[in-house]
C-alpha cells in the first residue's frame, strides 16, 4: 500500500489572521480559499511540497456536532488545547526568530529535548499549537 499524508485539518476562527500566520509568517503557499455561507476554508502548504497541505477550517461546523460539543471545541480553542501540528526545518533557531519577529505567541523557546530533538513551539492565531523540530 502506497500512502502519504495529503491534508491535515486545523481550526481557524479568523481567516485573515490565519492567512497572515501561515502564508506571511511561515511562508506557506495558499492552495485554495473557499467561501461558503459566510465561512472560509483555506488550504495552505509548504512551497515545493504540493502533495502536503493543511486545511484551515471554521471550527465546529460539522453537522453531526451537538451544541455542547460546539461549546467544548470553542473552550478548548480558547485555551489552546484543541488543535496542533508538528513541522520540521533544518534551522529551528532561525524559524523561531522569524516567528518572534512576527509576534507569534511563544509557548517554548528552542530547546534540546531529552528524546533527541531540538524544537520550539508557538500558537497560531486560533490557539493551535505549532511545534517546529529541527530536521
Amino acid at each position: 500500500m502506497d500512502l502519504n499524508i495529503h491534508a491535515s485539518f486545523l481550526p481557524q476562527d479568523d481567516p485573515e489572521a490565519a492567512l497572515s500566520f501561515y502564508r506571511d509568517t511561515l511562508g506557506f503557499e495558499v492552495r485554495n480559499d473557499v467561501g461558503y455561507n459566510g465561512l472560509r476554508w483555506i488550504t495552505v502548504g509548504p512551497a515545493g511540497q504540493p502533495r502536503t497541505s493543511i486545511v484551515l477550517h471554521p471550527p465546529a461546523v460539522d453537522p453531526g456536532l451537538t451544541d455542547e460539543e460546539r461549546r467544548t471545541i470553542t473552550e478548548m480553542m480558547a485555551k489552546g488545547t484543541y488543535g496542533g501540528i508538528v513541522l520540521a526545518t533544518p534551522d529551528v533557531d532561525g524559524a523561531f526568530a522569524r516567528l518572534v519577529a512576527n509576534k507569534a505567541e511563544v509557548i517554548q523557546e528552542p530547546a534540546d529535548q531529552p528524546y533527541g530533538v531540538r524544537d520550539c513551539a508557538v500558537r497560531d492565531p486560533a490557539g493551535n499549537t505549532v511545534r517546529i523540530q529541527q530536521s
